[in-house]
């Protein structure tokens, strides 16, 4: 990533807080998004309650592919992370959100802000094991480093 910007990092964070904000103050729901997806996709019976979801979702979609469209060009591509890595790291993802009761945004967005004692080790171990993860995966297992 050689294009960091520390006040497009900015802006987008106070963009996510805010519309977190928003979402608990105006709705009561948490901007969690694994917690998003799997009562969209699994526990919902409410078509009020799928619409909002399905509305943030595209949302999330949209909003990435218009700043790409007018501020940015595209993230490359991971063509050196083999496909069953990815495959496996993001059924581990969805283990490890179940598990945690929660995911990234609900847990360090969400509930950090809400000053929960919970998400604050939640979010801990969160950084912890993508850390460790990071260097076993390039480091030791040589993974992850483009070829060029």
């Amino acid at each position: 990533m050689n294009s960091f910007s520390m006040v497009q990092s900015l802006l987008g964070g106070m963009l996510i807080g805010i519309s977190a904000a928003l979402l608990l103050w105006l709705t009561g729901h948490i901007a969690g998004v694994s917690g998003i997806v799997g009562r969209l996709l699994f526990a919902i019976k409410n078509s009020d309650e799928i619409i909002w979801r399905a509305l943030f979702l595209i949302g999330l979609v949209v909003g990435a592919k218009l700043y790409y469209l007018g501020f940015a060009a595209a993230p490359a591509g991971r063509d050196y992370f083999p496909a069953w890595l990815l495959i496996v790291s993001g059924l581990l993802v969805g283990f490890g959100t179940s598990l945690g009761n929660g995911c990234t945004s609900g847990h360090g967005v969400c509930g950090l802000g809400r000053l929960s004692v919970r998400s604050l080790i939640a979010t801990l171990i969160f950084l912890g094991v993508a850390i460790l993860t990071t260097y076993l995966v390039r480091h030791l297992f040589g993974l992850g480093v483009a070829n060029g």
